[in-house]
């Protein structure tokens, strides 16, 4: 029988190797400030909210995903994108 993984919200090197290539490549900054969120930590954030079924605005900022805002913009890009709840190949 296969292991549970206590978080199931992490991404393994596995399926992060799979993902990586889809997202588009960020525009570039036009103002200083935060550093971006490196786009292997937003999925995180974003399986945590749906895996817990909490509210945006109350990610953890502990986990290290980045706010949850941040994680809800990454979505919508990427969803606007063509990425999807699959991120398909027209991405």
């Amino acid at each position: 029988m296969a292991k549970r993984n206590s978080r199931p919200w992490i991404v393994s090197d596995e399926l992060w190797s799979l993902i990586e290539p889809l997202p588009p490549v960020p525009a570039p900054k036009l103002v200083v400030g935060r550093p971006r969120v490196p786009d292997r930590q937003a999925p995180c954030g974003i399986l945590f909210v749906l895996h817990t079924g909490i509210q945006w605005e109350y990610l953890p900022q502990e986990l290290g995903f980045g706010s949850g805002m941040t994680c809800w913009r990454r979505l919508a890009a990427w969803n606007e994108a063509g990425c999807g709840t699959g991120f398909t190949s027209s991405c």
